[in-house]
């Protein structure tokens, strides 16, 4: 399997919801995950990020969904690029703030760093979190 077959693997298992269970085959111990966005500023590792994506879209965002608009692979850096928008509606229980009915369509990208052993050694997400939260009547 290729290195973007691997992320490609990963960024649906994470995006599906599958969680830490559904993800932890494609990721390397100890990989680490990197966001200048609140709420997930603070999350340092992958398998913390996909447990996190797991409960919003179980909770507050139950019954969202993505799509990919492109990726791209370069294999010098080993890193797969997705751009992606994700749409979610707060009906669910367990958000900031009782359920709004306020959706959101906010875009967004993975860079996925692939290692020598086929796994994700590393995950930076590139989103605007406040126009999301907007969206969703939480700020």
């Amino acid at each position: 399997m290729s290195k973007m077959d691997i992320a490609t693997k990963f960024f649906h298992a994470c995006e599906g919801l599958e969680g830490r269970s559904g993800c932890q085959e494609y990721v390397a111990d100890g990989a680490r995950f990197e966001a200048q966005s609140e709420p997930i500023a603070d999350i340092v590792t992958v398998l913390d990020y996909c447990d996190w994506m797991q409960g919003l879209g179980q909770g507050p965002l139950k019954g969202c969904n993505y799509r990919i608009v492109t990726s791209s692979f370069d294999e010098d850096s080993s890193t797969a690029l997705f751009f992606g928008i994700f749409t979610g509606k707060h009906v669910g229980e367990g958000g900031p703030i009782d359920a709004t009915g306020k959706e959101t369509s906010s875009h967004y990208v993975y860079a996925i760093t692939i290692n020598d052993e086929n796994k994700v050694s590393g995950t930076v997400k590139i989103w605007n979190a406040p126009w999301a939260l907007t969206e969703l009547g939480w700020m």
